[in-house]
């Protein structure tokens, strides 16, 4: 069994990044699995406590541990653009793209499952079937998905290589200072919250750029370009100039009068080049409901 890392698993424990791939196996097994020398990173057999990074590929002997199926789920799917070797699909805000250990129901992949039935890449398991790269539960947006490994591998390629661009619209609180601008901080693990991210030193670099698309009395509406894909970013760079996304409370947004799901984020533009040709796709969709909803409340308020 294979799987391949990306730029949200830099820096988890080997350990780890198995135990959240493969349900019902405990850390223990996992870890005597690891020290046995049934897994390996990159061909070499490495210590449980290693760091994994971008890029890295991690195998074990698929006899030791027996992976868990996950179940087809007649979910509607939101399908932007498709063709013989992918789809990007329209993530609603409030849905996992793929199951976890604690959760294995009504997930992208779930999903997935049932509309394209084995017809998607596996190169990460079962848990991530054709999954390229996330989104947070409740930031909903464009994702793409591969239908087979070979499509999936140019598509994580042209994630790592920054030729796939990536552009998000966030409403945040307070006011933005300049119109423009590049944030370029690193991202590292929460130094005593481990399910947070943090602007830490030593952390992986991370860019992001935005522009002020509009204004408003205490928040500010925003078009941002990740230049990197580090997890949480977005949320990470704005909290830190105390500008954090609206309803955003686990990067320290308070509760608002207008009520919506968590953060007021969407990933809505794509640009891609399409599998095994040269054409460049292009997509973009509309504000969802918790922007177009704030918006109308904060327009209100001028």
């Amino acid at each position: 069994m294979k799987f391949l890392t990306d730029e949200t698993d830099e820096n988890i424990r080997l350990d780890n990044y198995l135990t959240n791939l493969i349900a019902d196996i405990s850390r223990s097994k996992l870890q005597n699995a690891i020290k046995n020398g049934y897994v390996t990173v990159n061909g070499e057999i490495k210590k449980a406590s290693h760091k994994i990074h971008e890029g890295d590929v991690i195998e074990f002997e698929q006899q030791v541990i027996e992976e868990v199926k996950i179940n087809p789920q007649n979910i509607p799917l939101d399908i932007v653009w498709e063709d013989e070797n992918m789809l990007v699909v329209n993530k609603p805000s409030g849905m996992l793209t793929h199951p976890t250990t604690i959760e294995r129901e009504n997930t992208l992949v779930n999903a997935l499952l049932y509309k394209y039935c084995n017809n998607l890449s596996d190169v990460n398991g079962e848990f991530r079937r054709g999954i390229v790269h996330r989104l947070d539960r409740n930031t909903s947006g464009l994702l793409m998905i591969a239908k087979n490994n070979e499509a999936h591998e140019i598509l994580a390629n042209q994630i790592k290589n920054k030729t796939a661009i990536k552009k998000y619209l966030a409403i945040v609180k307070g006011s933005v200072k300049n119109e423009s601008g590049i944030i370029n901080l690193p991202i590292g693990r929460h130094p005593t919250q481990p399910h947070k991210m943090a602007v830490v030193e030593g952390g992986k670099p991370s860019i992001t750029e935005y522009k002020v698309l509009e204004r408003f009395k205490n928040s500010t509406y925003l078009e941002l370009n990740l230049k990197t894909g580090r997890t949480h970013q977005i949320r990470v760079h704005m909290s830190y100039f105390r500008t954090p996304v609206f309803n955003d409370t686990l990067y320290g947004a308070r509760p608002e009068k207008i009520k919506t799901q968590e953060q007021v984020l969407q990933a809505y533009k794509l640009q891609f080049t399409k599998p095994f040709s040269d054409e460049i796709i292009n997509l973009e969709i509309e504000p969802d409901e918790k922007i177009q909803k704030v918006l109308k409340y904060l327009r209100s308020q001028k």
